[in-house]
């Protein structure tokens, strides 16, 4: 009963809705839990018919987006200091590629917001990927992994691009030959998971980088405004959030990933004619989920261009108008984009928080090399 009724809901005072609330029925436990909160945002004023006018205060922030934890934690890995220095070295480590030339680093640079700057990463041998890298800061806190949702969460997202052979194009044995190789790295795993007979293991060092990602968690100007400091955003970013929520843009982005939490269809109102991807549907191979899409985090949006899951555009102004129109139906002014931008920024992590990279041990005599 509680599902109908959302659903009237969702159909009654924002049809945008609908195509989440479809792609949440596929999803294992996760779809009360979405509706509930797709319903708050509706029932809260934040949907589309809302007053352009409003203004929403800290209180009205935080039952919108909650609070950023510090650790997304997993029950299943829990995040310990022995995992997450053994995951650190490992998320910059070259030799888990064939050529020993790429790392998660490679496409995930933590001194760009944990993105790469190109439309589309280069792998092995200068292959181009498919799809935009989407940035690791925060991924964690998303409901499932990759634009098509192929991975349930970041344990099993680091496994994907290793073995990749567009992008690292190692294989599980190869992974575990050099980590074993490695004296410092098989005293590593021991002390990361202890107890095991044998831990140096491909799922372990999925396991690890997965923990070390789980504490990259970036807290914010909005944050803090969130948490009541009213005089950290300035008027014209005050504006812009008022503007993001009274168009509607919180139906997808909410959460504390300010999106990450729900799959929808790229062009759901209007559509864009110039999407070839066809998302979701080359996992599940339902017509429904042509176009589909995971809805991506806006947390470091304004660090991380270029835009999209092909990343053609490079504009953040031009990024919000096309999700408007295309998504929502509304054809923004210059005046509102530039508002919404200007939130948007503050979205950004303190520059502080960015991550060193480790010093690496050196490979042995019988550590396999690099293959072209």
């Amino acid at each position: 009963m509680e599902r109908n009724r959302l659903r009237k809901i969702a159909d009654r005072e924002n049809p945008p809705v609908r195509t989440s609330l479809v792609a949440f029925d596929r999803e294992d436990g996760m779809i009360v839990r979405r509706l509930l909160l797709c319903a708050l945002v509706l029932t809260n004023g934040c949907g589309i018919g809302s007053a352009i006018g409003q203004t929403v205060d800290p209180d009205q922030a935080k039952q919108i987006f909650g609070v950023l934890p510090r650790i997304a934690e997993n029950p299943q890995n829990p995040v310990t200091p022995e995992k997450v220095a053994l995951g650190k070295s490992l998320y910059f480590e070259r030799r888990l590629s064939k050529s020993s030339s790429i790392s998660c680093s490679s496409c995930h640079d933590l001194g760009m917001a944990g993105a790469d700057g190109l439309s589309t990463s280069l792998g092995y041998r200068w292959q181009l990927g498919p799809r935009n890298a989407p940035s690791v800061l925060n991924a964690a806190l998303e409901f499932t992994q990759f634009w098509d949702g192929r991975a349930k969460d970041v344990e099993e997202q680091a496994k994907g691009p290793i073995v990749n052979p567009k992008e690292m194009a190692a294989t599980k044995e190869l992974v575990v030959q050099r980590l074993k190789s490695i004296p410092e790295y098989v005293d590593a795993f021991h002390k990361a998971f202890p107890g095991e007979k044998d831990p140096v293991s491909f799922d372990n060092t999925a396991n690890a980088i997965a923990a070390f990602e789980r504490t990259l968690l970036t807290p914010s100007r909005f944050d803090r405004f969130i948490a009541g400091n009213t005089a950290i955003l300035t008027e014209e970013e005050k504006q812009g959030l008022n503007t993001f929520v009274s168009v509607g843009c919180t139906t997808c982005h909410n959460g504390v990933d300010v999106g990450g939490g729900s799959f929808q269809k790229f062009g759901a109102i209007h559509k864009v004619d110039w999407l070839k991807d066809l998302g979701r549907y080359e996992v599940t191979k339902n017509e429904a989920d042509k176009y589909v899409f995971k809805v991506p985090s806006l947390r470091n949006v304004a660090l991380t261009a270029p835009y999209f899951n092909d990343g053609s555009v490079w504009s953040l102004e031009e990024a919000v108008k096309t999700m408007a129109y295309a998504q929502l139906g509304r054809t923004l002014t210059d005046a509102e984009a530039k508002r919404i931008v200007a939130f948007l920024h503050t979205l950004s992590a303190d520059p502080a928080l960015v991550v060193p990279p480790p010093v690496l041990p050196p490979s042995s005599l019988s550590t396999p090399k690099p293959m072209p």
